[in-house]
């Protein structure tokens, strides 16, 4: 690593996660996307299409009480899933924030640094200016 590359925030803390923060948000960005929100739905279609018109053995016939009872644990799980990321979010976004404020703060001195400096040169100015006024 660079010693004179600026602080990551970002990178520090992706690699400070444990395994379970990886797989909440592996969890979340997989069950959070089009792909499995149109492979879920070709999965109960054909789920359908085999307890119905198919000819072959009907494990779950209409009402599908077997593929409701499958989707509410999917539910469930979603519902804890979808909670454990949005806590985690909002430890990241509060880690943001503090890092945010401990930037401002930094920033904020390192201005007001610059500014006593800017009156001091402006005070050496005019100290020069009147120098030569009354050398002339």
């Amino acid at each position: 690593m660079n010693v004179n590359a600026p602080f990551n925030w970002h990178r520090t803390h992706k690699e400070s996660l444990t395994v379970g923060d990886r797989a909440a948000d592996a969890m979340r960005n997989g069950m959070g996307s089009w792909g499995f929100v149109f492979a879920f739905v070709l999965f109960m279609a054909i789920w359908a299409a085999l307890n119905t018109v198919a000819s072959i053995h009907h494990w779950d016939k209409y009402p599908f009480i077997l593929l409701n009872l499958f989707l509410s644990m999917l539910a469930a799980l979603q519902g804890a899933i979808l909670l454990i990321a949005a806590k985690r979010m909002d430890a990241v976004s509060a880690a943001m924030a503090e890092h945010d404020y401990r930037t401002n703060v930094d920033a904020k001195k390192e201005v007001e640094e610059l500014m006593s400096i800017n009156r001091q040169q402006l005070e050496h100015i005019d100290e020069l200016i009147k120098l030569i006024k009354t050398n002339r």
